[in-house]
């Protein structure tokens, strides 16, 4: 919904809203949220799991698979993990660009492309040889191509 370039407040109205009808769930539910008509595009879904103190979210449409976005979640999770070593909200806060590119190792275009936690791990360390080798500290892009 975001590339459709909506502003920042009403991202932030609506992750407001999303935050508001996980949240007050209890751990006795399931981890879906169906028809959460809160969202500007119809046929919306929040998926989501918790994770001690984190929480990671995925909205999709009713064609995706909730298992398999679980799934996809725990992936990514793991990945998180063995990057950070127990990663915990300081490392998503100071080393998002990081959590940025192991997303995009598992999901562009909106299509998931890699699941294989090896093989998003190894690619998360070919970028971060490029970036190093590079002087990247000079640059002010990083080897997404974002600014810092």
């Amino acid at each position: 919904c975001y590339e459709n370039q909506i502003p920042l407040s009403t991202q932030q109205e609506l992750v407001a809203k999303v935050f508001r009808a996980i949240s007050k769930r209890g751990d006795d539910l399931c981890n879906f949220v169906d028809n959460f008509t809160e969202w500007p595009t119809p046929d919306t879904r929040i998926i989501y799991r918790r994770y001690a103190t984190l929480c990671f979210v995925f909205i999709v449409d009713s064609s995706e698979s909730q298992l398999a976005i679980l799934d996809l979640i725990q992936v990514f999770v793991e990945t998180l993990d063995r990057t950070f070593e127990n990663v915990c909200e300081l490392d998503l806060i100071f080393h998002s660009d990081k959590v940025q590119h192991a997303l995009m190792e598992m999901v562009m275009g909106g299509m998931v492309v890699e699941t294989s936690r090896d093989d998003i791990i190894r690619s998360l360390g070919e970028m971060s040889k490029i970036s190093s080798s590079k002087g990247n500290a000079s640059s002010p892009i990083t080897a997404s191509g974002y600014h810092r």
